[in-house]
């Protein structure tokens, strides 16, 4: 079994997998664990003890030894892990870009964790940042909106022709692998019914039980032709199993509905003679795999418009957590300021000018002593200084203030 299968996470595991995360220290985690990533996002004081802690949990979930997993796990900490959480939804780390599934993915993963106790603020908040960057790609970028692969281009093709595939009604001819793939990317699209056929009846009734759907007489092509707005190909009999002729009196007896016809066989099934007929449009590999490189194409130029909304999400995110930080020293010495005022107003009364002259020097008494004692010292004065001067606008090295201490 390859280490890959061996890691990945199942959802009924994720119970023992989260507690064995809290008795290695990790209070705060999420876990996404799908066919392209497992990936363990989590918010710790110490990164290598963290790391070492989940690279443990890992190992005994996997039956492997931590050895096992060396130079197989990337990590991440900072500005370094807040960047990535933010590509991650965005798809931007994912092996296609702009593919939709990795934020539902994410949000399901999300759940999870809240469900068993560990999401706490700073992660929900993190990921609540991340989510709001990726909308902002989805909403501001093109870089999901164009298919990407054969199957995911032969969907974007039937969604142009007949806009709702719930209204649409699909057949399959043959059992060919690429048809079944296709198929299923059509029925996830919302195709509203798929009938499946095969010159071999027990091939038909196997697909339509693993897609199920329904399956119909082989004999019966040319009558399901005309039901069908989706025909897919994929049988490879070297010979045209569909016509020109079939078409024809098929749209006929449509009232020149359109037609859509995947031919995804090799060699192909429908009679290329197709082209020529109104109404009818036919798509083979070839045409569907120039349609999914355009996409590749503009995705890829999409992707650095991307890049910089989520670096600019992050700035924001990383500026913002900077000044929160900053919140409770900045209400304790607002908290210091007011007792020294009440306690100055208590002693001098209504006396304006007294009450400011001491109210000064009782507040720059105590700075006045330390940076005193730290000068003498040449502890950090330096950078005592320089963040002095830039605190209350002092000017430069030889700035003007003037007033001295009472």
């Amino acid at each position: 079994m390859m280490l890959r299968d061996r890691l990945f996470i199942e959802d009924r595991a994720l119970p023992e997998f989260f507690e064995r995360l809290r008795l290695s220290g990790i209070g705060q985690a999420l876990v996404l664990s799908t066919c392209d990533r497992i990936e363990i996002q989590t918010i710790h004081d110490d990164h290598q003890a963290a790391v070492q802690g989940i690279i443990k949990v890992m190992a005994a979930h996997g039956g492997v030894s931590p050895a096992d997993l060396d130079g197989q796990i990337y990590t991440f900490s900072d500005t370094e892990a807040v960047r990535h959480i933010f590509t991650v939804p965005a798809s931007l780390d994912s092996m296609m870009l702009g593919e939709p599934q990795v934020f539902g993915q994410v949000k399901a993963s999300h759940k999870i964790a809240q469900n068993r106790g560990m999401i706490g603020g700073e992660l929900e908040a993190l990921l609540q940042a991340a989510y709001a960057a990726a909308k902002r790609v989805r909403n501001e970028t093109t870089i999901g909106e164009r298919p990407v692969s054969i199957a995911s281009a032969a969907v974007e093709l039937a969604r142009e022709l007949h806009g709702d595939l719930g209204r649409c009604a699909g057949l399959l001819i043959g059992s060919g692998e690429m048809g079944e793939l296709v198929a299923e990317n059509l029925i996830s699209a919302g195709l509203g019914d798929l009938t499946v056929t095969h010159p071999t009846e027990a091939m038909a009734e196997t697909l339509a039980r693993v897609l199920d759907c329904h399956m119909a007489s082989f004999e019966s092509l040319a009558k399901l032709l005309i039901n069908a707005d989706i025909v897919l190909t994929s049988l490879g009999t070297r010979r045209h199993v569909v016509t020109a002729d079939m078409i024809t009196a098929s749209l006929a007896k449509r009232r020149r509905k359109p037609i859509y016809l995947i031919d995804v066989a090799i060699p192909g099934d429908v009679d290329p003679a197709v082209n020529r007929i109104d109404g009818a449009f036919l798509y083979d590999l070839g045409d569907l795999e120039r349609v999914a490189l355009e996409g590749r194409a503009t995705r890829g130029i999409e992707a650095e418009a991307a890049f910089g909304i989520v670096d600019a999400e992050v700035a924001a995110f990383l500026l913002g957590r900077a000044e929160r930080t900053a919140v409770p020293a900045l209400t304790g010495l607002r908290r210091h300021f007011e007792a020294v005022r009440e306690g100055v107003l208590a002693e001098v009364g209504d006396d304006a000018d007294k009450a400011t002259r001491l109210l000064v020097n009782r507040l720059l008494h105590g700075p006045s002593e330390v940076m005193r004692a730290d000068a003498a010292r040449q502890e950090d004065w330096n950078t005592v200084e320089r963040i002095l001067r830039r605190l209350f606008d002092l000017g430069g090295e030889d700035g003007d203030a003037s007033e001295k201490e009472e």
